[in-house]
C-alpha cells in the first residue's frame, strides 16, 4: 500500500447520519411527535445553512442557532440546548455503514487513520466513544474547532500540521461528498476516493483518484 495516512469523512462515509430519525428521537424526549412534513420544512432551512457554512459565510454557532430557532421558541429553551439534544440523539442512534468496521480493523495496524469532518465536536466525541473508536484515529480534525470547513484548503493544512507533515502522495482522503471531501482533498493536493453509493455522475471539475460504491470495495482496493 502506498499510503501511510488515510483520512475519512465521518457522516455517510463511516457512520449513518439519519437526521430524520435523530430529530424524531430528540423531539420525542420533549413529548413532541415529529413528522416527515416537519422534517421537510426543517431541511429547507438546514440545507442552505450547511452550504453557507462550507462556503465560510456563517459560523458553526450561527448554523446551530438559526436552524432550531422556531423550535427553541416553542419549547422555551435556548437554541444551543436543543442543538445539544439533537446531537445526543444522533449519537444514540449511530450505526456503522456496511463494511466500515471491517475496513477500519483491516487498516488500523498498517496505516495511520484520521477523520476530517464538518460535523460538530459534541457529536464526534460521544460517537467515537460509543462505537469504541477512541484509540483508532491518530488525528481527529473537526471544522467547528478549526474554524474552517471543507473544502477549504485551510482545514487540510491544519490536519497536516497535526499529522507532522507527511508526504502528500502518502495521504488518501475518503468521503461521500464530492464537493467537501473530494474537492477539498484536491485543493489540498492529496489523493482522494469518492464513496459513491448511489452511482451519481461526477460533478464538473471534480476528479477523484478512485471511486468506489462500497467500503468493501475500498477495502479490497487498499489490500490489493
Amino acid at each position: 500500500m502506498q499510503y501511510k495516512w488515510i483520512l475519512f469523512d465521518a457522516d455517510e462515509t463511516l457512520f449513518h447520519f439519519d437526521a430524520y430519525q435523530g430529530l424524531k428521537l430528540m423531539f420525542s424526549r420533549f413529548g413532541i411527535t415529529f413528522s416527515k412534513q416537519q422534517f421537510t420544512e426543517y431541511q429547507k432551512v438546514n440545507k442552505p445553512l450547511w452550504v453557507d457554512y462550507q462556503d465560510g459565510k456563517i459560523t458553526s454557532k450561527e448554523l446551530q442557532n438559526i436552524r432550531f430557532q422556531p423550535w427553541a421558541e416553542q419549547l422555551c429553551i435556548t437554541t444551543q440546548e436543543i442543538n445539544s439534544a439533537f446531537l445526543s440523539a444522533m449519537a444514540d442512534i449511530c450505526t456503522f455503514l456496511p463494511g466500515a468496521l471491517e475496513l477500519l480493523n483491516s487498516l488500523k495496524d498498517r496505516v495511520k487513520l484520521g477523520i476530517i469532518t464538518n460535523g460538530f465536536t459534541e457529536l464526534q466525541n460521544i460517537r467515537l466513544e460509543k462505537m469504541g473508536l477512541l484509540d483508532t484515529f491518530s488525528a481527529l480534525i473537526i471544522s467547528e474547532q478549526v474554524g474552517i470547513a471543507k473544502p477549504h484548503k485551510g482545514i487540510f493544512d491544519f490536519a497536516f500540521t497535526q499529522m507532522d507533515h507527511p508526504n502528500k502522495h502518502e495521504i488518501l482522503m475518503v468521503g461521500d461528498n464530492p464537493h467537501s471531501d473530494i474537492l477539498g482533498g484536491m485543493n489540498a493536493g492529496i489523493h482522494t476516493c469518492w464513496l459513491n453509493v448511489q452511482g451519481t455522475p461526477l460533478p464538473e471539475g471534480i476528479d477523484p483518484s478512485y471511486q468506489v460504491a462500497t467500503l468493501d470495495e475500498l477495502n479490497a482496493l487498499l489490500n490489493c
